[in-house]
């Protein structure tokens, strides 16, 4: 696959270190794998490859992902959770990376509570790291597989208007969407209560408006993506209720009406049904939220191939 021969990071640590041309080659990659994803086997281009997925956050769907990724290509795949480290006897996350690199493998896949993780051990480490998500900074993967189902659904990115309803403020994904749709020339509308979605996020993302009025945020988004509420980064309420949240921000089917006809529903998962959206919405024709999921496990190959075989040359 000729895309390998271009890459240069040995890392996936965040979007803010993308280029545009380097996010192009890595939707190019998944071009290639997706197709694979209905077959029997993929190209077993990690074959005699050892990843690690070093999760130390609850996790899904990303880790059920990447495993799948790296096994699809031909990898062997160790996961290893945080009772299950070394961690919990006072060593410290280098010294458990150092000794799965002495270990000989080619990858380590991280999920971390603290933001700069990822990057930390990138600088650390000889062999790849690849972020699934450190605190409230950054989930790269998560931004690319949203970005390709926009680009798979409507053929493009440039132009495309989004709206991001939720909870912003302390949301990973929100701060990786809002990088990746940027630099693929996505208008952003942010959208949901001031308390989750303060002005002064205006001035951190450039470019990127606040609309206060939920029907204006939906009736111009050619796609709409709801995020739940991450009640577990957040130290303080910042709104009544969940039923306050759903009154008054919940995408129902009277909201939904706003939209326009082809635009989209997603969702980064996991869905709080009758919370941010109705289930008839989440499981409707909108709905392209198991396609993000779908399209996740070719981003992921495609990332990890990038990656691994930048190191290897």
């Amino acid at each position: 696959m000729a895309t390998r021969n271009t890459w240069k990071q040995k890392d996936l640590t965040g979007i803010e270190t993308l280029s545009r041309a380097e996010i192009d080659q890595i939707f190019a990659q998944a071009d290639r794998l997706l197709p694979t994803l209905d077959q029997e086997q993929s190209p077993p281009l990690l074959r005699g490859r050892t990843i690690v997925n070093l999760f130390l956050e609850p996790s899904t769907r990303t880790r059920t992902a990447f495993e799948i990724s790296a096994k699809r290509l031909g990898a062997e795949v160790v996961s290893i959770n945080t009772t299950g480290s070394s961690l919990v006897k006072g060593e410290t996350l280098r010294d458990t990376a150092l000794n799965i690199q002495a270990l000989k493998a080619d990858a380590i896949v991280l999920r971390h509570s603290s933001a700069g993780a990822a990057a930390y051990l990138g600088r650390a480490l000889d062999i790849s790291v690849i972020n699934a998500g450190d605190g409230a900074h950054e989930h790269p993967t998560q931004a690319l597989l949203d970005a390709y189902t926009l680009k798979r659904k409507f053929g493009k990115t440039d132009g495309l208007k989004v709206t991001i309803l939720g909870d912003i403020l302390f949301s990973r994904v929100a701060r990786s969407d809002i990088l990746c749709l940027a630099k693929l020339g996505v208008e952003v509308t942010l959208a949901g209560p001031a308390t989750l979605v303060p002005a002064r996020l205006a001035e951190a993302f450039p470019g990127v408006r606040i609309e206060r009025n939920l029907r204006k945020a939906l009736s111009s988004a050619d796609a709409v993506m709801l995020l739940r509420i991450q009640h577990e980064r957040q130290t303080t309420t910042h709104f009544p209720s969940l039923a306050e949240y759903t009154s008054q921000f919940g995408l129902n089917e009277a909201r939904a009406s706003w939209l326009k006809p082809k635009a989209i529903i997603m969702h980064p998962g996991p869905i709080n049904r009758g919370v941010e959206v109705e289930s008839a919405l989440a499981d409707g024709s909108r709905s392209v939220i198991l396609s993000q999921v779908t399209h996740g496990v070719a981003i992921r190959m495609a990332v990890l191939h990038l990656c691994i075989g930048a190191r290897a040359r």
